[in-house]
């Protein structure tokens, strides 16, 4: 950081004195939401969808219910049924499933949390809170606990080996969230694919729910049907599919695969509707986020900047779409210099300060550990570019569809409610 600009300690490391800052960088404190879009945690989000569930099912929320779907209409279903299909954003439905079941269902749009990942958005599915309160702020985090930089869904360092629990790592500690299985007062269970529906993320965050692996995607609906109809007592039931988001990733959301998927997901839930039809059964469809496709050109790797790459005291955290950066004592003011030249016009340089401030992570008490997450600063490419930085003997993986960005592609989600 900077000789020149005055400190106060926090995050992960210095953190510069923020009236200084401003005057530094010469921006407004508080960021301009891009595509005029930011995380609505007011009744307008994924988080406030789910204090509604909360409250409907007996338990309490610090967040506001969603304005689309109040606790009243949901509490008035015997079953509450939650299908999150990764990747589905609500632009992306709307151009190519417009006649679909789930667009004819679709009640509106909601916003994603930030940054806008599976990894983010699914613990705050998982726990009802924000990433300001829950902590875990992309695929990458710093967990300043375990001198480490984590992969959190898989549960192993960056670098390799082996998970929390063969680590000695009790993950429910680690995390210490609440999950929504403990906040509500009925039967839940939780519908999840085989390989991760033990791993020991999953069972940090489903407490006393009844967890059933699925092989399929008819598999899922066969065991969420049953474990409708085993009983008539009211019920929770929470439902993951991750295939959409892994062909995203990997052919494009603009593939024709991406498209025929789909329409294999809207046949499997049409005739779901059938199988479960007298369960009394209200089915909320939503995502975690949406994808951007990119492509060679939008790729930004620091390894062709290493004037960059030398300001910092750790690898880029955080998403290729929202890079968390963590500056070396001393280079503040060449890393800020970079970033206004020659990175200028190809990113956005946020204060991640600014960020909280903003609201962009939550409103209320952040987590203890929530300021050490962030870093510095944020970098958010502009268009479709991705941030990399590989670390030594790090194979790079080439992923088309990208998200943790602000635009709107990758943060309006759909809500669709529909009746078994």
């Amino acid at each position: 950081m900077s000789e020149v600009i005055g400190y106060t300690h926090g995050r992960g490391g210095r953190v510069p004195d923020r009236q200084n800052l401003r005057m530094t960088l010469d921006t407004p404190t508080t960021p301009t939401p891009l595509d005029g879009l930011k995380p609505d945690y007011a009744g307008g989000g994924i988080v406030n969808l789910m204090a509604s569930i909360i409250q409907a099912r007996g338990g309490r929320s610090d967040y506001s219910q969603l304005s689309l779907m109040p606790a009243g209409e949901l509490a008035r279903a015997t079953n509450i049924l939650l299908l999150v299909i990764d990747g589905l954003g609500a632009d992306w439905l709307a151009e190519h499933s417009p006649q679909g079941i789930l667009r004819r269902h679709q009640v509106g749009t909601m916003t994603t949390v930030f940054p806008s990942t599976t990894a983010t958005a699914i613990t705050s599915f998982l726990t009802g809170d924000g990433p300001l309160q829950h902590g875990l702020t992309g695929w990458y985090t710093w967990f300043a606990e375990l001198a480490c930089v984590m992969t959190v869904l898989p549960g192993v360092p960056r670098y390799g080996g082996v998970p929390y629990r063969k680590a000695g790592i009790d993950a429910r500690r680690l995390f210490g969230h609440r999950c929504v299985f403990e906040r509500i007062r009925t039967r839940s269970l939780v519908v999840s694919p085989n390989r991760i529906a033990r791993s020991d993320f999953n069972l940090a965050h489903t407490g006393q729910a009844q967890v059933l692996p699925y092989a399929d995607l008819a598999d899922l609906f066969r065991q969420s049907a049953r474990a409708l109809r085993r009983d008539r007592v009211p019920k929770y039931v929470y439902c993951y599919w991750p295939d959409l988001d892994s062909i995203g990733h990997h052919q494009g959301m603009g593939s024709a695969a991406a498209t025929a998927h789909l329409q294999r997901i809207e046949q499997a839930l049409t005739d779901f509707l059938v199988t479960a039809a007298g369960t009394d059964t209200l089915v909320l469809v939503t995502a975690d986020h949406g994808q951007v496709d990119t492509g060679p050109d939008d790729l930004i790797d620091l390894a062709d900047h290493p004037g960059l790459a030398d300001c910092l005291s750790l690898p880029l955290c955080g998403e290729p779409r929202a890079a968390f950066c963590y500056l070396r004592a001393g280079r503040e003011a060449a890393f800020l210099d970079y970033c206004r030249g020659p990175l200028g016009g190809l990113v956005n340089l946020y204060s991640s300060r600014d960020l909280v401030d903003g609201g962009y992570f939550g409103l209320g008490a952040p987590h203890p550990r929530f300021n050490e997450r962030i870093g510095d600063y944020c970098l958010l490419p502009r268009g479709r570019r991705i941030l990399r930085q590989l670390l030594p003997f790090e194979q790079p993986k080439i992923l088309i569809g990208q998200h943790g960005g602000l635009s709107r592609t990758e943060l309006l989600v759909p809500l669709c409610v529909l009746r078994a």
